[in-house]
């Protein structure tokens, strides 16, 4: 089952995760992912729902995943989002949103690793979930695209790579019961082994 056709499944189940899914839809419309050849934003956060849906998360989980990137990057508010889906839901976003008001990505995503470490595993969950997401679209765009796909993203993609093998760790270490984590830890590998290599033309 695609991840589309999956989490269209949990909306028809769900009336929580069927207005998660309405929510990312309007927040991220017109949105194109960084270094995803293309995709629509939206297909990021169903990708992530789907992959925790498949591990049977439950539905606050679900819609908290479809939404954990509307804070950052849409002009929905966090308050906003408790008031409409609810604290539980609303707190997992918390967690998973970077704090912007620190300018280095080094010390942003250290912050943000901290306040992970102290979240509840369902916040890891989706975490972990959209790291897997995350290198995987991207190791597909780079052996597509080779090195153009860099010009998309704001900072270099091994220090990318080298925040989520650092995320990796964490989650190694406060979460090491998530179902697909040693999955994670082989793809950063190839995609290492990707930007190592020499660029495909």
């Amino acid at each position: 089952m695609s991840p589309a056709d999956r989490i269209k499944a949990a909306a028809e189940r769900s009336p929580l995760v069927n207005s998660a899914l309405e929510q990312a839809r309007i927040s991220h419309e017109g949105q194109v992912r960084n270094g995803s050849g293309g995709m629509p934003y939206v297909e990021h956060p169903m990708r992530v729902a789907a992959l925790l849906d498949e591990h049977d998360y439950a539905d606050e989980v679900l819609a908290a995943a479809l939404l954990h990137d509307v804070v950052e990057d849409s002009d929905t508010t966090l308050d906003e989002l408790r008031e409409k889906f609810g604290g539980e839901v609303a707190g997992l976003v918390g967690a998973m949103t970077d704090d912007e008001s620190i300018d280095d990505y080094r010390e942003r995503k250290a912050e943000h690793r901290e306040r992970l470490a102290a979240a509840p595993a369902e916040s890891m969950a989706i975490y972990g979930a959209d790291k897997l997401t995350n290198s995987s679209t991207l190791r597909a765009a780079y052996a597509e695209e080779g090195d153009t796909v860099r010009d998309e993203f704001k900072v270099p993609l091994e220090l990318k790579l080298e925040i989520w093998e650092k995320d990796l760790e964490l989650l190694r270490e406060k979460a090491p019961e998530l179902p697909f984590l040693d999955e994670l830890g082989e793809e950063l590998s190839r995609l290492r082994a990707c930007l190592e290599a020499p660029a495909p033309h």
